[in-house]
């Protein structure tokens, strides 16, 4: 059997209890993704660099698909988060990169007045299979 899409765990987090991502409800557009570990994103400061927050997974697709990560739209008022790339994307080829096997890690900036704390298993993004279209 052939995968098409999904999501495995990355080599090293095998222990780590990571879950998987899911559609939270029967019309979702797109997947919620967890932080693996608990971390803190201090206050942004110029020159800083963004505050990566691991996922323990990776994700496989079809050759013409590329897998979009977008912010979960609450982070910007609630917690100050914004993403240092405003959207990100996984290439098909990125599955299985030797430097780090594919993990996925998100970039935040914090906006906010006080550090912010990601809690393992919070849903941190949301992100969505599509086709690659070419001109």
């Amino acid at each position: 059997m052939n995968k098409c899409r999904g999501f495995e765990v990355v080599k090293g987090f095998e222990n780590q209890e990571v879950k998987m991502p899911v559609r939270k409800t029967k019309h979702s557009a797109g997947y919620d993704i967890e932080a693996v570990e608990d971390c803190t994103i201090p206050v942004f400061e110029p020159g800083v660099k963004p505050t990566l927050i691991k996922t323990g997974i990776k994700a496989y697709m079809l050759k013409d698909e590329y897998l979009m990560l977008c912010n979960r739209s609450s982070n910007p008022f609630k917690k100050g988060l914004v993403l240092a790339n405003s959207v990100g994307i996984i290439d098909c080829d990125y599955y299985g990169n030797l430097d780090n096997d594919g993990h996925i890690m998100f970039a935040f900036y914090n906006f906010a007045s006080n550090p912010t704390e990601i809690k393992k298993g919070e849903a941190i993004r949301t992100s969505y299979f599509s086709k690659v279209f070419s001109f």
